[in-house]
């Protein structure tokens, strides 16, 4: 009995034995004879996503036929790492499993999962983790390092809103004018005193003195067209119309004796009419006199005045309605004094806008806060103009406007929200877009984009935004326009198109205090393995902003001139 246990321990003994020289065989010559290649060679994130596969290669005689081997590739970083959700299971040709074989004659496996990207994954090193097994017994193999870090240009999107601000209709100078008409008695252009006392003729006397003493409102022109009905020989009303004109200048002149405004040249503008046909046809159209179709399709058919005039005189009673109806309206002179009203001047209703808005106007309001830089005291302005006027649109839009450009976005989207309970038009959407944009709510700032009857230059960069953000590059670029900035130079970059993307930033009129666009001519730089072009793109960028010089020594696109002492002093 004590011998029959004894060769079972043997036996047993020698099994493990067997199983831990496979295992230690395979272990000990691991790193050297096993070969993997990563793709891509050093990690990129695209769509918030880092992509890997890795194709590993066994050599012949190597993989025992009895092992089962588990590879797990994993990111690790400062603070963390991070498992790729796959792992590689393979077994040799004796192992009873449902996984991938690799015989003792040689082979390889290809894998490819992908993770989440984090900020920390920019610096980290991509190790594959190796357990192998055999029977009960497992060993893990030394860790092979298989990249370093994560590219992270995709991440540099700019996401800042650009919200529409609704303009204002302000005008400073607005034209005003006063009309008044001198009637006639048929062949006659003596003006009669009982004319002289007409409503309109003392409106218009009265509205000469007024703006004469009124320094907010200057004289342009006093125009007076004098006219003789289209009835009678052609010469004599050419001349009455004529002298008509004469008498009505002299009236207007003597009302303007004293008018320093006058005396401009080209102020008095004074034109006559033979026969007004034109305001014949008008008076006609207004009225329902006899035959009134019939007398239009003359005036239509025939364009010679005698004969207009001998036709219509064929019609007896529609003529004589005529006399007493239309024509004596047309002997006239009529008088038009053209003025120009001055708003208060950009000081006045800034000065006005701080002490008490309530005194401006709507327009003067909303102008208020193009005048000034202070983004509080365009707030403080647009939230008084709703404030007077809470039914005002472009109010309630623009205070959501300021909230934003003080970085207050919470309240710039309850803003927004009030202006939509007003009209729920296409700015306001373009706005609340962004403001979702902002708190990283992509799939609501697409929804609202969405929505707008009209996309808009704004909502159309906002899409270009999120679809970079999604890796849709060439979608980017469409929607980015033909106006070279930032977010287009990137999207470019990202699908390939390098020149073109230098080329935008090249086009770029104003670089960005953020240095960002600086920063992106580095990468450009590095990529065309232009050591000038990525060392001046470097050294704006950190003028901008002292920030790139740490994100530059650890940036993978720049990993080719970490050891360039010009690159070195740049970042120090």
């Amino acid at each position: 009995m004590k011998k029959s246990r004894s060769y079972f321990i043997l036996i047993l003994a020698a099994v493990v034995m067997s199983s831990c020289s496979g295992l230690n065989k395979m272990k000990k010559t691991y790193t050297e004879q096993v070969k993997y290649e990563v793709t891509p060679k050093v990690l990129e994130t695209h769509a918030g996503i880092v992509n890997v596969t890795v194709k590993g290669v066994f050599p012949e005689k190597y993989f025992d036929k009895k092992t089962t081997l588990t590879a797990t590739p994993v990111l690790t970083y400062a603070g963390g790492e991070t498992a790729f959700e796959k792992v590689q299971v393979l077994q040799g040709e004796s192992v009873q499993a449902n996984n991938q074989v690799i015989s003792y004659s040689g082979g390889n496996f290809t894998y490819t999962a992908a993770v989440p990207y984090k900020d920390a994954m920019k610096v980290s090193e991509l190790m594959l983790r190796v357990t192998a097994s055999r029977g009960t017994k497992s060993l893990d193999f030394e860790p092979v390092k298989l990249a370093d870090g994560v590219i992270a240009t995709s991440t540099l999107v700019e996401k800042h809103a650009r919200a529409i601000m609704m303009k204002d209709n302000f005008v400073r100078i607005t034209p005003e004018n006063q009309i008044a008409d001198i009637n006639y008695v048929i062949n006659r252009y003596d003006i009669r005193s009982t004319e002289l006392k007409a409503e309109d003729i003392n409106l218009l006397k009265e509205y000469i003195k007024t703006v004469s003493t009124d320094p907010n409102r200057q004289f342009k022109t006093a125009a007076i067209s004098s006219y003789a009905s289209p009835d009678g020989k052609f010469d004599f009303n050419e001349k009455l119309s004529v002298n008509r004109g004469t008498s009505a200048d002299k009236f207007i002149k003597r009302e303007f004796d004293k008018i320093e405004a006058s005396n401009a040249p080209g102020f008095f503008d004074a034109r006559t009419t033979a026969e007004d046909w034109d305001g014949f046809k008008t008076e006609v159209e207004k009225s329902s006199v006899q035959d009134k179709d019939l007398i239009l399709r003359v005036l239509s058919m025939y364009s010679d005045p005698e004969v207009r005039e001998k036709e219509i005189r064929n019609m007896s009673s529609a003529f004589e309605a005529l006399k007493t109806d239309i024509l004596p309206k047309l002997r006239r002179s009529k008088m038009e004094i053209s003025v120009d009203k001055i708003g208060r001047s950009d000081e006045q209703i800034l000065a006005q806008a701080k002490s008490d808005p309530k005194v401006l106007s709507l327009e003067e309001m909303l102008y208020a806060a193009t005048l000034t830089t202070d983004a509080n005291d365009k707030l403080k302005f647009y939230q008084a103009a709703l404030e007077g006027y809470p039914t005002c649109i472009r109010a309630a839009n623009n205070v959501g406007y300021a909230y934003m450009a003080l970085g207050r976005t919470d309240e710039a989207i309850a803003a927004w929200e009030k202006a939509k309970t007003i009209q729920n038009n296409d700015v306001v959407k373009n706005n609340l877009g962004f403001g979702a944009l902002v708190k990283g709510d992509l799939a609501k700032a697409e929804e609202y984009f969405n929505s707008m009857t009209t996309a808009t230059t704004e909502s159309r960069w906002g899409l270009g935004v999120i679809a970079i953000t999604k890796g849709q590059y060439d979608q980017a670029v469409n929607l980015f326009g033909t106006e070279p900035c930032f977010n287009k130079a990137l999207a470019q970059l990202l699908k390939g198109d390098i020149n073109q993307a230098k080329a935008t930033l090249d086009s770029m009129k104003e670089m960005c205090k953020c240095g960002k666009p600086s920063y992106l001519k580095a990468v450009i730089g590095a990529r065309l393995d232009d050591r000038n072009y990525m060392l001046a793109g470097l050294r704006e960028a950190v003028g901008f902003n002292a920030d790139w010089k740490a994100y530059a020594k650890t940036d993978l696109e720049l990993a080719k001139f970490w050891n360039d002492d010009t690159f070195k002093s740049v970042v120090q």
